[in-house]
């Protein structure tokens, strides 16, 4: 990589020193940046032709550089006759203003280094552009390596050397004596334009009389620069010394045999020979074979025969060339007109412009952007015409790329974006938005093409705004979210809200409708719904636009809205506006369907989620009583069934005297939980280890049938006694059980059983017979007065069972 980097470097600093050293001291440097060396051209391939840019107004010129190292090799004599040449040809040029001639910027500057002049920006040489790449930095630029020209170009450019020449012989009455490939430059717009008068020749006679030129003889000793390129130059200027219009002319043959043929001249002169040479070829031309016109095309074939003619009097001159009918191709035709744009007046531009959007697919790309563009954009500066050039603008916008729409084209239509008047621009823009919103970079939509849409929107035509709501939905899905929520939608609820036109009202809620699918649910709902109750218009037409946003909104998939919104708010709006007088059969109809199948789902999702609910409390209510059930057999395995029986007929401290399981099936889901908390709690107590009871000596049992009354105010007395005289247990003893009821008795005091882990259940004086040696033995747990009162209540109850039954 580093190598790579150094590689770089190196190249760079040898093309800038050499830059440098060839322009270093000339006095275009004052007022011109020179930039890279990009072609060569001139006499001999003689001038190299860097970029450079003005100093001053940035502006981009050509700059032609001549190195006197050239030479170094001629004697003095000969390096100052080609110094002098080459002067003379640039202050020609210099001197000359025509389009077809190349424009020089700056004259041309002498130092002791270099010769230097400014023109016009270039592209190459035509001679460059044909293969011939002397003089050119290493390696080739690609540009200049892959150019190929079309036949449009090759058209066009013959028939601008054509007038070139025309304006020379007839209006300078000049010979411009070296017309050949490397005289004639590509600028950067295409145009093909004439230098090199190193051995241009004027008239001698008086403007008004017929022209007369004089040139020199040919000396083969002086150097190659110091001559014309003999390969172009017609026979009877080496062999009889003649020159007029006509030598030009037979020049122009062979350029253009030259142009169809990759660059080769019709003859290959030998230079140390020349005038064998052109003898020689002086009897080919009288017999010119057809074989060496086979690559030109068929209909200017005959007259590149005529230019080449021995006889210059054959020879059409300049400005019959510009009319034969090979130059009537409706390209060349273009881009001569193009060329002669600042001659008409704007009726006849607007004509021409209505009619270019036919032409411009017909043309190649490359001429289209590098030669109609510039004069099209160059238009925006006249307002009445910028209607008619933007759509040809916006046309070959869409064949660009995007880089080369950003880099050509969006500098020269972003002051346009401002303009509202003529109103025409504003329409054609937002008929050509997708395009502008594809290419333009997201910044310069925010900046530009939006701020544009907007001030369509609030525009004072009623025509644009009705056109801004029929575009917006087409380039909708390209503006960002947050865009068209804080400026777009509140513009079009404005013109909505604000507007007198009925059909601007209409196309709002169109508008709104069209583009609901790229907003939020919830934006929707909480800033488009309650909009619409808004509107005051009750005509048909705006009553139907806001049925359309409420259907829309209820039946994307994406949208929809809540039930609670349909019940409380959309609803009584739909039905309000449904009885409205101004609505017919048919519209009346439309609104009572949607709000037959908004009623319908509200109805559907209602009855679905009490379903569900009405389910889920079946599921619970289910859960509790499996709980309570699983309780109860939890207790029936720890408490053996008489001792239930005997619990069964007593009464809860709240004088309740249901079974179990209907108390459980009529408690509330409070109680259930606090009752699911106090077995928790009771099975902990269960869990604890049992404290060893005091023994107690049980009553001798008799066989005799007993007093009942008395026997369980005995047996009460002594449990009495013995919850005195008993120290005090910390819980409950191993088989005691708890009530499944809620009681406020505390859970140290509930009553006892009577269940002796050895005896079974005592009687405790209820005349039963005990099965085991004692009355008592295993009581652990105490007897509070307040049950003992309860069991005292209950021996008084009609439900009381036979108590003299002998166990």
């Amino acid at each position: 990589m580093e190598s790579m980097l150094n590689k770089l470097k190196s190249t760079v600093t040898k093309v800038t020193a050499d830059m440098t050293s060839a322009v270093m001291g000339n006095p275009v440097t004052r007022e011109f940046e020179v930039g890279r060396h990009i072609a060569s051209g001139g006499p001999g391939m003689c001038w190299r032709i860097y970029n450079g840019t003005k100093k001053s107004t940035k502006q981009e010129v050509a700059v032609f550089v001549f190195d006197k190292k050239m030479v170094d090799k001629y004697q003095k004599f000969d390096k100052d006759q080609i110094i002098e040449s080459l002067k003379r040809g640039v202050q020609q040029l210099t001197r000359l203003r025509h389009p077809r001639l190349l424009t020089v910027q700056h004259p041309l500057e002498e130092s002791r280094d270099c010769l230097a002049f400014c023109t016009e920006p270039v592209f190459a040489s035509l001679s460059n552009v044909l293969g011939q790449w002397d003089n050119l930095p290493s390696p080739v630029p690609t540009d200049i390596k892959d150019y190929k020209l079309y036949d449009v170009e090759t058209k066009y450019g013959l028939l601008q050397i054509s007038e070139g020449l025309s304006f020379l012989h007839s209006g300078v009455k000049m010979v411009h004596g070296n017309l050949c490939l490397e005289n004639v430059i590509l600028n950067k717009s295409g145009a093909w334009k004439i230098m090199g008068f190193d051995f241009s020749i004027s008239s001698t006679n008086p403007s008004d009389a017929e022209p007369k030129y004089s040139c020199k003889e040919w000396e083969p000793n002086l150097p190659p620069l110091c001559l014309p390129n003999p390969e172009y130059l017609a026979p009877e200027y080496i062999l009889s010394v003649s020159c007029d219009a006509a030598s030009d002319m037979y020049s122009l043959g062979v350029v253009m045999h030259a142009v169809f043929n990759e660059g080769k001249p019709v003859f290959q002169v030998n230079k140390h020979d020349i005038f064998k040479s052109f003898s020689r070829q002086l009897d080919q031309l009288s017999r010119l074979s057809p074989t060496m016109l086979n690559k030109i095309p068929e209909e200017v074939r005959e007259h590149v025969k005529m230019l080449l003619s021995v006889t210059p009097n054959v020879r059409p001159d300049a400005d019959q060339m510009t009319k034969i009918p090979f130059f009537d191709d409706v390209g060349a035709v273009t881009l001569a007109y193009f060329d002669s744009l600042f001659q008409r007046d704007n009726l006849q531009k607007s004509q021409f412009y209505k009619n270019l959007p036919k032409v411009l697919p017909k043309l190649p790309k490359r001429v289209v952007v590098y030669r109609i563009l510039p004069a099209l954009t160059s238009e925006f500066l006249n307002p009445d015409m910028v209607p008619f050039v933007l759509p040809n603008v916006l046309l070959i916008a869409e064949e660009c790329t995007k880089d080369e729409y950003v880099r050509l084209i969006l500098p020269d239509l972003t002051p346009v974006f401002k303009q509202q008047e003529p109103v025409q621009i504003l329409l054609i823009f937002l008929q050509k938005m997708d395009l502008l919103l594809t290419k333009t970079p997201p910044e310069d939509i925010k900046n530009s093409v939006l701020p544009m849409v907007y001030r369509a929107l609030e525009a004072p035509s009623i025509q644009i705004q009705e056109l801004c709501l029929n575009i917006i939905p087409t380039f909708a899905n390209l503006i960002e979210y947050p865009s068209m929520k804080n400026a777009l939608i509140p513009r079009i609820k404005s013109a909505c809200l604000q507007t007198s036109s009925l059909a601007v009202r209409v196309n709002s809620l169109v508008c709104l409708g069209k583009i609901l699918e790229y907003l939020d649910k919830w934006y929707v709902i909480d800033e488009i719904l309650p909009f619409l109750q808004q509107i005051p218009s009750r005509e048909p037409a705006v009553l139907m636009g806001v049925l359309g946003i409420y259907k829309c909104t209820f039946s994307h998939k994406k949208l929809g809205i809540p039930k609670e919104h349909l019940a409380a708010k959309s609803l009584p709006h739909l039905v309000s506006l449904s009885i409205d007088n101004n609505l017919n059969l048919n519209q009346f109809n439309s609104f009572m369907a949607v709000i037959k199948d908004m009623l319908t789902r509200m109805e559907a999702e209602h009855k679905t989620k009490l379903e569900q609910l009405h389910s889920m409390q079946e599921q619970q209510r289910s859960m509790n009583i499996n709980t309570s059930q699983t309780n109860q057999s939890e207790e029936t395995k720890h408490t053996p069934s008489p001792g239930n029986q005997v619990r069964g007929h007593f009464l809860d401290n709240e004088g309740r005297g249901d079974c179990p399981d209907e108390a459980n099936m009529s408690l509330t889901l409070e109680e259930k939980q606090r009752l699911a908390k106090e077995q928790e709690q009771a099975a902990k107590l269960r869990n604890q280890p049992a404290l060893a009871p005091q023994s107690i000596k049980p009553a001798t049992p008799s066989t005799q049938a007993k007093d009942l009354t008395s026997c369980l105010l005995n047996n009460m007395t002594s449990l009495g006694s013995l919850s005195l005289t008993s120290p005090p247990r910390p819980g409950l003893i191993q088989g005691s059980t708890i009530s499944a009821y809620p009681s406020t008795t505390p859970m140290g005091s509930m009553v006892s059983n009577g269940y002796n882990p050895t005896m079974g259940f005592q009687t405790g004086g209820l005349g039963m017979r005990p099965p085991g040696p004692g009355l008592y033995g295993g009581m652990a747990t105490t007897t509070s007065t307040p049950n003992f009162g309860a069991l005292t209540h209950n021996q008084g109850s009609t439900n009381t069972p036979d108590m003299s039954l002998d166990f």
